[in-house]
C-alpha cells in the first residue's frame, strides 16, 4: 500500500484514476488548488472513498504551496497539464513545463523519490507546436531528473467527460446537416479509455519494474480525424454530411476567434498538432500490461448527452472536509 499525492485529481483522467487508486487499497492525498475543485474532486466519490482520500491544498504554478504537500509520500502521480491556451504558449509553459519543473523540485526536496508523470503520444519539442513542446519538455525534464519515474505517453483519451470527443460531439449535434473537418488530414490516433489508462496507473504504482521507462500506449484502432468523427456520428445516432474545408481557412477562423476571445471547438495550435501521427504499436497495452484495452468503436454512447450530463450522479460533496490553506487564484 502506498501514499500517493495525485496532482490534477478534479480533471477529466484524474477523476478516474483517484477511485482506482483507492479501490486498489492505496491512500491517496489529491492535491487542489480551490474550494470548488476540492468539492469537484468530493463529488465525483462514493461515500466510501470520500472517507479514504485526502486533500491537499497546493498549486504547481506555486511552488511555496507544495512542499507541504509531499509530507508523508511515497509516490507522486503528475497528471497536471493544460491542452490548449489564449496567449501563444506562455500558459502552456507555465503550467505543462514550469508546473512538471515545480513538482520535480518539491519532490528533490522533500525527499520523495518514486514520480509517475503523465506525458502524451506525438509530441515534439518544436516551437511551433506549443502543447507539444511544453509537454516534451516535462518528460525531458522528469526523465533527467534522478528520480525513479515511470512516463506514461497516452494516444487521445477517451470517456465520459473527455476533451476530445465531446468537442467533436458539440459539432456534430446541431441540426445544421454538415460537419466541417480539415481536408486531407491523414494522420493516425489510437484513443485510449480513460479507465483502461487508470488500470495501467495501478499496476505501474504496484510495479517495481516500470521504474525508468516510457511508455507508449494506444488503443484498438487506429483511426484518422475523419474516421473519428464518422464515430462520433454514429454514437450520437445523428446523420450528417462531413464536409473538408482547407486547413488555412479552419486556422484562420480558429485564430480570429482566438484573438477576439470567442469561443471556437479547437485552438490553432491544435490544429498544428493535427499534423503528426498519434499512434503506437496496435498491442502496446497488451503487451506491456496483459489486457486488451476497450475499442474506440461502438464505446462512444456517452456523446448522446452534453458534457455537463456525463457529470456522475454521486451527490453533493460535503459541506466541511479537511484541507490546509486554500488557494483561489485559479481553477
Amino acid at each position: 500500500m502506498a501514499s500517493i499525492l495525485l496532482t490534477g485529481a478534479s480533471g477529466f483522467v484524474g477523476s478516474t484514476i483517484l477511485p482506482a487508486l483507492l479501490d486498489a487499497g492505496h491512500n491517496v492525498h489529491a492535491l487542489a488548488r480551490t474550494k470548488s475543485s476540492r468539492d469537484l474532486v468530493l463529488r465525483r466519490l462514493t461515500l466510501a472513498q470520500r472517507e479514504r482520500v485526502s486533500i491537499r491544498a497546493g498549486d504547481v504554478t506555486r511552488p511555496e504551496t507544495l512542499g507541504p504537500a509531499m509530507e508523508g509520500v511515497d509516490i507522486v502521480i503528475h497528471l497536471v497539464a493544460l491542452p490548449r491556451d489564449w496567449n501563444g504558449g506562455k500558459d502552456l509553459a507555465r503550467v505543462n513545463t514550469g508546473g512538471t519543473a515545480n513538482v520535480v523540485d518539491a519532490m528533490r526536496a522533500a525527499g520523495v523519490q518514486r514520480l509517475i508523470h503523465q506525458g502524451a503520444l506525438g509530441v515534439a519539442d518544436d516551437p511551433s507546436l506549443h502543447y507539444g513542446s511544453s509537454k516534451a519538455r516535462a518528460e525531458k525534464l522528469v526523465a533527467r531528473s534522478g528520480l525513479d519515474c515511470t512516463i506514461l505517453k497516452p494516444s487521445l483519451l477517451f470517456g465520459e467527460r473527455d476533451g476530445f470527443f465531446n468537442v467533436i460531439a458539440d459539432l456534430v449535434r446541431p441540426p445544421l446537416g454538415a460537419v466541417p473537418i480539415p481536408a486531407r488530414q491523414r494522420s493516425r490516433f489510437q484513443p485510449l479509455w480513460v479507465g483502461d489508462l487508470a488500470r495501467i496507473v495501478v499496476q505501474v504504482v504496484e510495479r517495481q519494474d516500470t521504474i525508468g521507462r516510457t511508455f507508449e500506449l494506444g488503443g484498438t484502432d487506429q483511426l484518422t480525424y475523419r474516421e473519428m468523427v464518422e464515430e462520433v456520428i454514429r454514437a450520437t445516432d445523428r446523420r450528417r454530411v462531413i464536409v473538408p474545408l482547407p486547413l488555412p481557412l479552419i486556422k484562420l477562423v480558429a485564430r480570429t476567434s482566438e484573438i477576439v476571445r470567442l469561443p471556437f471547438p479547437v485552438a490553432s495550435d491544435q490544429l498544428r498538432q493535427l499534423g503528426f501521427d498519434n499512434a503506437t504499436a496496435p498491442d502496446s497495452v497488451e503487451s506491456e500490461f496483459g489486457f486488451r484495452p476497450r475499442p474506440i468503436r461502438g464505446n462512444l454512447g456517452y456523446l448522446k448527452r452534453s458534457a455537463k450530463e456525463q457529470e456522475p450522479a454521486v451527490g453533493a460533496a460535503p459541506s466541511k472536509v479537511p484541507a490546509a490553506s486554500e488557494p483561489d487564484a485559479q481553477e
